[in-house]
């Protein structure tokens, strides 16, 4: 059986590396056109920064390493220019001297993966304006730096990418920018309240993001010194364009493969609608695991992963690959942010009941050297408590929340399920009561009614409109805010009323929590915690202070 391979990074390699070993005696060529093979893209940023000094540690393999071990032939420098299934042959461009090829196959797997968008806007031939795709410019841009003493930088694009770039460079001690034209950074893969917590973040930490903006041109003539953007003139000397992506499908318009925005649609067996053509990684669309909605691909674990299940149904066994939670996770100045899921945004738009919590839980015990905390967001169909997503932002280990979480959904679990898991717990590690754990028992408690409470969504809203705040805190802690101590209620309360709309915020949500309890006994009927309390909330109260 001859395989060809168009695709020489992540999901091309897998594949054609996995299925010699399914099938030693299969004829595999895979052709690319790069001069390497096998480089993490997902590194560069980290080599511009300097936390990869070598710029050889971005080459996973060589051409002729992975030809040596795997025994697939390799053509770099060769491009495909169409496919014609009809007589299942490739048109290829050898760039090295022009020549053409025909190649000819029986299974055909495309792995071609995306390209930069550059908009219109920019010019992409003025010195100092970078992409950062592969490996050659990442060592570009960090010379370019260190030659030219970059002082203040623009990244356009406020999704992943755009804000790994951003972290990088201020870490080199550069003045950062970051311009998104949408209403927050990572493209919708954190609810608003949760980009929103980010950006302030970013923003403490002096890098200045510039939401429902958009660049008007490039300044300078041969070298650039300024963007002006909708918001006006920043001046630079470094431009970084993060601003998405497009797939390099282009080749296939005469193919008659099915395409959705350019993207090749694949079934669970990663075969496009053309017969004997399979497709994987950043190029193709898969199913949502929970929506059964298509959605891109732009992961190198998704890639990785959709390449192991290809080579399997190759090889003739029944491997197939059941979709993506789009989990993603990113460092950004000292915060950690991971998501999976759908979004609450994405649960509601598909039908879904939902319900959703924020809550604030230790990642350590307080005691313990380095402790911090985690905000985690829950989403959950609200009759059965099953989990539809979860993102969680904090200092510390966010990877591990977020993969329990992956494996909770993807197992069909609820947040019952939760309430007596043996998860792993000792003080280096983790609280008694395990952070997932906790976030799983304050949603509990708010389906069984017996937390009543408002997200920070919600109180961005203007939920809270008409409610008086109470400071719960353990000593006053809310300029302005009426303060209540919740180990001194032993009846009413001297200058609240019982029918009062009331607000309850503390620093975390615990001490909040414990103050409606106790005044819920004492007959205040109209008491609401804040969720995310003023660790996560912007929390300005007007009322007078007791």
């Amino acid at each position: 059986m001859k395989i060809l391979v168009i695709g020489g990074v992540a999901a091309g390699t897998k594949v054609a590396a996995r299925l010699k070993r399914l099938n030693t005696d299969a004829d595999v060529t895979l052709i690319t056109k790069d001069r390497g093979i096998s480089f993490a893209t997902c590194a560069l940023p980290y080599y511009v920064g300097g936390e990869i000094d070598d710029s050889t540690e971005l080459f996973v393999n060589t051409p002729e390493n992975f030809e040596r071990i795997t025994g697939v032939r390799v053509m770099t420098g060769v491009e495909a220019e169409m496919v014609t299934p009809r007589v299942k042959t490739v048109s290829a461009k050898d760039h090295s001297n022009d020549a053409m090829y025909s190649l000819s196959y029986d299974k055909l797997v495309i792995a071609t993966g995306t390209s930069p968008v550059f908009p219109k806007e920019i010019r992409n031939d003025v010195y100092g304006v970078f992409k950062l795709v592969r490996p050659d410019d990442a060592v570009k841009m960090r010379k370019y730096i260190e030659d030219n003493g970059v002082k203040t930088a623009v990244v356009i694009g406020g999704g992943h990418v755009g804000l790994e770039i951003a972290d990088s460079l201020k870490m080199r001690g550069i003045n950062v920018y970051v311009i998104e034209r949408s209403p927050s950074v990572l493209g919708g893969s954190f609810d608003f309240e949760m980009a929103d917590y980010i950006t302030r973040h970013l923003e403490k930490n002096d890098v200045h993001v510039m939401t429902d903006t958009t660049v008007e041109y490039i300044v300078g003539a041969d070298r650039v010194c300024a963007v002006n953007t909708s918001k006006g003139y920043i001046s630079c000397s470094l431009v970084v364009v993060a601003a998405g992506t497009r797939p390099n499908t282009d080749f296939l318009d005469e193919s008659g493969i099915e395409l959705y925005n350019g993207r090749i649609v694949v079934g669970e067996d990663m075969s496009t609608s053309v017969e004997d053509i399979y497709a994987a990684g950043d190029c193709v669309v898969l199913k949502n695991r929970i929506s059964g909605r298509i959605m891109p691909s732009n992961q190198a674990s998704m890639a990785t992963l959709e390449a192991r299940a290809l080579a399997g149904v190759l090889a003739g066994r029944e491997n197939l690959f059941r979709g993506s939670l789009a989990t993603g996770i990113i460092k950004i100045e000292g915060l950690n942010c991971a998501r999976t899921g759908l979004t609450e945004a994405e649960a509601r738009d598909c039908g879904f009941d939902v319900v959703t919590t924020l809550a604030i839980a230790d990642d350590k015990p307080s005691y313990y050297p380095n402790a911090s905390f985690y905000a985690t967001k829950l989403i959950a169909e609200k009759s059965s408590g099953r989990l539809l997503g979860v993102q969680t932002v904090g200092s510390g280990s966010v990877d591990k929340m977020i993969d329990i979480a992956v494996t909770a959904i993807s197992l069909g679990a609820t947040v019952y399920d939760f309430e007596d898991m043996d998860l792993a717990y000792a003080p280096p590690f983790a609280t008694a009561v395990h952070p997932f754990v906790q976030s799983a028992i304050l949603m509990i408690n708010k389906l069984n009614g017996d937390m009543v409470s408002m997200t920070p969504a919600e109180y961005m809203q203007g939920r809270a409109d008409g409610y008086r705040i109470i400071d719960t805190s353990n000593t006053p802690s809310i300029p302005g805010a009426f303060y209540v101590d919740f180990t001194e209620i032993n009846g009413e309360i001297e200058g609240i009323s019982k029918d009062e709309k009331l607000l309850l915020v503390c620093n975390r949500g615990k001490r909040a929590y414990l103050t409606q309890n106790r005044m819920r006994y004492y007959g205040y009927t109209n008491t609401v915690v804040l969720e995310g309390s003023t660790l996560f909330n912007v929390v300005k109260p007007t009322s007078v202070k007791r």
